[in-house]
């Protein structure tokens, strides 16, 4: 029977053409991987002395190289079989969202807006250029008249209100 070091020496000394093998065999990025999976297949195997030889350090390398092929084919099968469980995700569109999201959304959006009728109409429209239409301060400024503080003061208040808001929904 062979000792450990025995094989270790055969594996380091084969190394180089090992790597060449899996690499040609397409192992691509994942080689040194390969190499390793081999290395702790051989230092398991039952026959040390027979694990040391070139043609069996090659047929384990090739069969590690199948093993991790059909690994990866049943990894993608299955979350491809995942995937297409779910609704709407193989199209990219994202599943309706359930009765209750959609009650909670509308409350929320009736108390954002009612949030921004509480702090008057010129912030709440300077709010919705700003946030929703994408206007810089500076150009709604000019739009209403108004100097760019006042629309940063409009801004601030809006964004108080609606913080206020947000913390109440984090509570309920």
């Amino acid at each position: 029977m062979a000792s450990p070091a025995l094989l270790e020496q055969a594996y380091v000394a084969n190394r180089d053409r090992l790597l060449r093998f899996v690499r040609a065999r397409g192992a691509g990025d994942a080689a040194e991987d390969v190499l390793q999976d081999l290395w702790l297949r051989l230092a398991a195997a039952p026959d040390q002395a027979a694990a040391a030889g070139l043609g069996y350090m090659m047929r384990a390398a090739d069969r590690v190289m199948i093993d991790r092929y059909r690994a990866e084919r049943q990894a993608t099968l299955r979350d491809r079989a995942w995937a297409e469980a779910q609704p709407g995700l193989t199209d990219n569109i994202a599943p309706a969202p359930d009765a209750t999201r959609l009650i909670a959304a509308r409350q929320q959006v009736a108390a954002v807006d009612a949030a921004l009728a509480d702090v008057g109409e010129r912030a709440a429209a300077i709010f919705r250029r700003h946030r929703i239409d994408g206007i810089p301060q500076r150009r709604i400024a000019e739009e209403f008249g108004v100097s760019l503080s006042t629309v940063e003061s409009d801004l601030r208040r809006a964004y108080a209100r609606i913080v206020d808001i947000r913390s109440a929904i984090d509570e309920a």
